[in-house]
C-alpha cells in the first residue's frame, strides 16, 4: 500500500489534489491530509481511503510531514503538496521497481490551478544541485542531461523539488527518521536534507519519467511558504544552516562524483 502524506495550510486546492490522487491511483492507497493548525472553511473529501490529522498548533511543513508519516500504514510513502495533479497509475509506476534505498520523484509538469490543467511549458526531468547565489542549495533545470539521457526511463538525478517524492517506509525509518526542524526551521531545504542523508547512507535519488505530476506554477499564490505569524519560516536561517551541515560534503564528494 502507498501512504500519501499531504501537509496542508488553508489551501482549498487540497480537495482537488485528493480527488486527483484517488482518481488516478490504480493500486491500494491511503491519503493522510495533515491540517497544520487550522480548521478548513471548505468541504473535505469524504472517502474511506482518506484520513485527516488536525494539528492543534501550526508546526510548519516539516512538522506536518513528520506527523503524517508517523501514522502511515503503507509499505511506501509519498509526500505531495496540496496543489498537485497526477497522471494515471502514478502510484504503481513508481513503486513497481523501487529499491529499498531509493528516493524517487516523477516527471514534473506545471499546473494552472484555476483551469485545473497542465500548462504548455516543458516539464522538468533532471535537476542539477547547485549553491545558488552563495546562500542556499537549489535544484536547477538540467536540460542538457535530459537530452543526453532521453532514452533512460528511470535514472539518477541530482536534485528534486520537494513537492512530490516517494520512498519505502523502511528507508524513512532507517535513514531519514524525521525531518529536522532545529536549525532548518519549519519549512525549507527538506528535499536536500533527505537527498544528502540518502547519499551518505549509500542510496540514490531517481527520476521516473514514466510517471508524472503537475505542481502549481509559481505565478499563482501559495499559502504555506512564509510560515505563520506564530511560526515564521525563517528561510534565510534554514538556508544557512543547510549549507553549514552539507557544503563540505557537497564540495568534496558530491560534485566530484557528478563531474561538475
Amino acid at each position: 500500500m502507498l501512504s500519501t502524506v499531504i501537509p496542508s495550510y488553508k489551501d482549498p486546492l487540497l480537495v482537488k489534489t485528493i480527488n486527483s490522487l484517488l482518481e488516478n491511483a490504480t493500486g491500494k492507497i491511503e491519503i493522510i491530509a495533515v491540517l497544520d493548525g487550522y480548521w478548513p472553511t471548505f468541504e473535505l473529501v469524504d472517502d474511506p481511503r482518506v484520513r485527516y490529522v488536525h494539528l492543534g498548533k501550526n508546526r510548519g511543513m516539516r512538522g506536518a510531514i513528520n506527523a503524517g508519516v508517523a501514522i502511515a500504514r503503507g509499505e511506501f510513502i509519498q509526500r505531495t503538496d496540496e496543489h498537485c495533479m497526477f497522471g494515471k497509475g502514478f502510484d504503481e509506476i513508481i513503486t513497481k521497481n523501487m529499491k529499498e534505498n531509493w528516493v524517487v520523484t516523477p516527471k514534473r509538469f506545471f499546473l494552472d490551478p484555476i483551469k485545473w490543467e497542465v500548462m504548455d511549458i516543458p516539464p522538468v526531468e533532471y535537476e542539477k544541485l547547485v549553491i545558488q547565489g552563495g546562500v542556499k542549495f537549489s535544484g536547477v533545470r538540467w536540460d542538457n542531461r535530459a537530452k543526453e539521457r532521453q532514452h533512460k526511463v528511470i535514472d539518477d538525478t541530482m536534485a528534486m523539488q520537494g513537492s512530490c517524492w516517494f520512498m519505502k517506509r523502511c528507508w524513512w525509518d532507517k535513514v531519514i527518521g524525521k525531518l529536522q526542524t532545529d536549525g532548518y526551521g519549519p519549512h525549507y531545504q527538506d528535499s536536500h536534507e533527505m537527498v544528502f542523508k540518502t547519499w551518505k547512507a549509500g542510496g540514490a535519488l531517481k527520476i521516473n519519467k514514466a510517471a508524472w505530476y503537475a505542481h502549481k506554477h509559481r505565478s499563482f499564490p501559495r499559502t504555506h511558504n512564509e510560515g505563520t505569524k506564530e511560526n515564521p519560516a525563517n528561510r534565510e536561517q534554514g538556508w544557512a544552516y543547510s549549507l553549514s551541515q552539507w557544503q563540505d560534503y557537497y564540495e568534496k564528494e558530491v560534485k566530484p562524483k557528478w563531474g561538475i
